[in-house]
């Protein structure tokens, strides 16, 4: 098992380095609303946590003039098992993997920061315990399945 990755998408204006993220689409739950948003923006899909990690605020352009909107996002975990090729937003975004550690200094969003840390880092100590888990589980002859990632991560590939 490799490194963790978190999923990067730019925004479709100022090209800034970004989460999916998306407003609440009616009918939907909002961990439904964040993975159908993971799926446009990004080509992803899989398995999305009810609960999210947090919360953070931002500034949305919502013009050409300049004229912004505070907004709330939540941000849920989705362990991403299938990537497209092809998706809606395509060719108004581009999309960058990047090790979990260092997530937080590739994003442009400030609030979204402290979130990636401290996912990185929980994500970190479960890994180590995990891995102590299954070692002492392959003794005993049993497993125990892994939680859900975060919102847009997987686990990437060894060399």
């Amino acid at each position: 098992m490799g490194e963790l990755e978190i999923l990067l998408v730019t925004s479709r204006t100022r090209r800034r380095w970004i989460i999916p993220k998306g407003w609440p689409i009616k009918g939907l739950r909002p961990d439904e609303s964040a993975a159908r948003e993971a799926f446009e923006e990004a080509g992803v899909r899989g398995p999305v946590r009810s609960r999210p990690i947090g919360r953070f605020l931002y500034s949305k352009l919502m013009d050409d003039e300049g004229k912004a909107i505070l907004c709330e996002v939540e941000v849920f975990p989705l362990s991403v098992n299938r990537q497209y090729k092809e998706w809606p937003e395509m060719r108004q975004r581009e999309v960058r993997w990047v090790a979990a550690g260092t997530a937080a200094a590739e994003t442009d969003e400030d609030g979204l920061r402290p979130l990636l840390q401290a996912f990185a880092e929980k994500m970190m100590v479960k890994k180590k315990w995990q891995s102590q888990k299954v070692h002492n589980a392959n003794q005993i002859g049993t497993q125990h399945p892994s939680e859900n990632l975060p919102f847009a991560s997987r686990e990437g590939r060894d060399s």
